[in-house]
């Protein structure tokens, strides 16, 4: 038995919502502040944004790494802030859990700017299958567990604008925080696969 949901089924699920606190990182002086407040969490979401190229052979660095703990996220926006070196070592530091989701494209699209060497991280894809889950995106994996739907809206806005829209704050803060909801909810054994609603059957 296998657990997948459909993407009928995920279009017809109501729309999750984010309702933490957001902050947004924009500064050299208030990723010090940002680092001190997450190091007390007892494990990070992890995630990026980059803006989308619509043309053959242009690219761009990561504009916003987001970073979560259970009740707020923090946006730090590297293009205008870099990667300071406190924001370096909570990235390598392996006694701080930080949880996303196909982390090793985020590494590779990091690794073009900057250079650090992750660890602490939990992959979602790799955690996913001990509960017989299939399904590797997050909204899926979401829609799965909580029976609400990402959206998808903005991943294809530009993240280096100016100046951020609460609409492209929202997205960007409940991917990270998702992937702590995500962890937690398997980890403390809150999912049952033998009774969840979207079992497939596989042929023997």
């Amino acid at each position: 038995m296998n657990i997948s949901i459909s993407k009928e089924q995920l279009n017809a699920l109501p729309p999750a919502q984010f309702t933490g606190s957001i902050v947004v990182v924009d500064t050299p002086s208030a990723v010090e502040s940002a680092i001190d407040q997450l190091r007390k969490a007892d494990m990070i979401g992890f995630d990026t944004e980059t803006r989308p190229s619509f043309k053959k052979g242009q690219s761009y660095n990561v504009a916003l790494l987001q970073l979560s703990s259970s009740d707020v996220c923090f946006l730090f926006r590297l293009n205008k802030i870099g990667m300071p070196d406190i924001l370096k070592d909570l990235l390598e530091d392996p006694a701080m859990t930080k949880v996303g989701l196909s982390i090793h494209d985020d590494f590779r699209n990091l690794h073009k700017a900057y250079d650090f060497q992750p660890g602490g991280f939990v992959e979602l894809q790799t955690f996913v299958t001990k509960w017989n889950i299939i399904d590797k995106s997050l909204s899926k994996l979401y829609g799965i567990l909580f029976g609400r739907r990402l959206s998808k809206s903005q991943r294809l806005s530009n993240w280096e604008a100016e100046q951020l829209a609460e609409s492209q704050q929202h997205y960007a803060a409940l991917d990270a925080l998702a992937c702590i909801q995500i962890y937690k909810y398997l980890n403390d054994g809150k999912f049952d696969p033998n009774t969840s609603p979207y079992q497939i059957v596989t042929e023997s």
